[in-house]
């Protein structure tokens, strides 16, 4: 008898079995170290939030608690002077006097905000470079919610008013917004007071910080800022007029 023949089979079952678990055990492998990422990546930005205001400077936490405050008090003020004027017209026939010399100013201001109508006074102009088209539309987003929550007043980018209805997006070598088209460098005016806006924007880990490393941002203060791109008011499609009853003397 041969020495082939004496040597004992191997089954063919193990055999299979060994190849099979070479392919199964690869995919097994390559899931259990795209768990493992997962978890290191998750663990990671965990890390990264939790650091958060704890790896700022003691100088960067007090400008941003001096802005916050600033911003309270604002808020404050305007929701006192709005309490003052709802009183005044809520007071029968002095009310009907009280509207009649108040509504001139606040319909100037709602044209400024509405952005019917140009705004011009103290201010902050903004000069966006990126040369490689790496901004996108929510960074400029983020830009103009920073500069409305400083307290600017009217907000215009290039040839574009912005008001509360106006969307951004992307756009292929530049950003939309209000479908305009918008190409860098961008230029951003805001009114209202610059040094609030300048720190709001210039905050470590802010706005101007977290724009691409291709692109860059120069904030000026400027004593006089002119705010002439309008809206174009469009009509509503679903609003009415609403029909309010008169509230009652006491």
């Amino acid at each position: 008898m041969s020495e082939d023949a004496a040597a004992p089979a191997r089954p063919p079952s193990a055999r299979g079995s060994r190849i099979h678990w070479g392919g199964r055990g690869s995919a097994i492998l390559g899931a259990l170290l795209l768990v493992a990422l997962g978890f290191a990546l998750v663990a990671q930005l965990r890390q990264n939030s939790a650091q958060g205001l704890s790896a700022l400077r003691q100088s960067d936490l007090v400008r941003i608690l001096d802005d916050v405050g600033g911003r309270r008090d604002r808020l404050a003020a305007e929701a006192s002077d709005l309490q003052a004027q709802q009183r005044a017209l809520a007071g029968g026939a002095t009310g009907s006097q009280a509207a009649i010399h108040a509504g001139p100013a606040p319909l100037g201001g709602l044209g400024r905000v509405g952005g019917t109508a140009a705004a011009t006074g103290p201010g902050t102009e903004v000069f966006v470079t990126d040369p490689q088209s790496a901004v996108r539309s929510a960074q400029v987003l983020d830009l103009v919610q920073e500069l409305r929550d400083a307290g600017a007043e009217a907000i215009q980018i290039g040839s574009v008013r912005v008001v509360a209805s106006t969307w951004f997006a992307d756009a292929a070598g530049g950003v939309s917004v209000d479908g305009t088209i918008l190409r860098p460098p961008y230029t951003v005016l805001a009114i209202g007071d610059s040094q609030t806006m300048a720190t709001a924007l210039e905050i470590p880990g802010g706005v101007v910080a977290s724009l691409p490393d291709r692109a860059a941002a120069t904030v000026a203060a400027r004593e006089q800022v002119e705010v002439t791109a309008l809206h174009a008011v469009r009509a509503p499609r679903y609003a009415r007029p609403a029909t309010t009853a008169r509230p009652s003397p006491s």
